[in-house]
């Protein structure tokens, strides 16, 4: 190799290891994102199964309803919003609104959680449990009784529940890095890494209010 090919070598090797920290933190979040979209299409394909083979399932919009939840779902893409513009002005260099918005983000989170809670409780004081259904959702569901609609319900939303309690708890940690780092480009990366949990987290709720509300 002469001395130019050499140097030309040495010149060109840097742009060949594009994988950097940053990088490497985006791969593992959408290699985790990819498994846990694995797991919740595993959920609701095995909810489609059983309504699928069941003779006695009832109607989700009889027991369940749609007016709280559709206000949950809004509520949950006005979240999605919120994040997009907490990049955008940590973009811009302003921590500050970049925090407010992270703020907005995780309080909205909680407010589903918080109403999913109330879903949850008035729906078990009507009788659908995770066994089975009895008394006013038996009546609700016209007579049919599907002892597997119970578990089907409180499992796959109580999975997603749980998402979004870990993402709230995730966008106030990373609020408190964007507030102890003085320089806005050093926490761009780690607030657009829990961006894509987030939005993953709003499109698998819609995914979960089509199939099990609307269907």
């Amino acid at each position: 190799m002469t001395a130019e090919a050499a140097a030309l070598h040495g010149a060109v090797e840097p742009a060949e290891t594009p994988v950097t920290p940053e990088s490497w933190g985006k791969l593992g979040m959408w290699i985790f994102l990819a498994g846990d979209a694995v797991g919740f299409g595993t959920l609701l394909a095995a909810y489609g199964a059983m309504r699928a083979t069941s003779a006695d399932w009832p109607n989700p919009y009889d027991v369940l309803g749609i007016n709280l939840t559709a206000a949950m779902t809004f509520l949950l893409i006005c979240s999605s919003v919120t994040m997009v513009k907490a990049l955008e002005w940590l973009g811009k260099g302003d921590r500050i609104t970049c925090r407010l918005y992270l703020l907005a983000t995780a309080l909205g989170g909680a407010i589903f959680v918080g109403l999913q809670g109330y879903e949850w409780s008035k729906l078990i004081h009507e009788g659908l449990l995770i066994s089975g259904m009895h008394g006013h959702a038996l009546e609700l569901a016209k007579g049919h009784g599907a002892a597997l609609f119970g578990a089907s319900f409180f499992i796959v939303t109580g999975f997603h529940g749980l998402h979004v309690t870990g993402g709230v708890i995730y966008l106030l940690s990373i609020a408190a890095v964007v507030a102890r780092r003085p320089d806005p480009a050093a926490s761009y990366n780690v607030v657009e890494i829990a961006g894509l949990y987030w939005h993953f987290v709003d499109l698998v709720w819609i995914m979960v209010f089509t199939f099990m509300y609307l269907l």
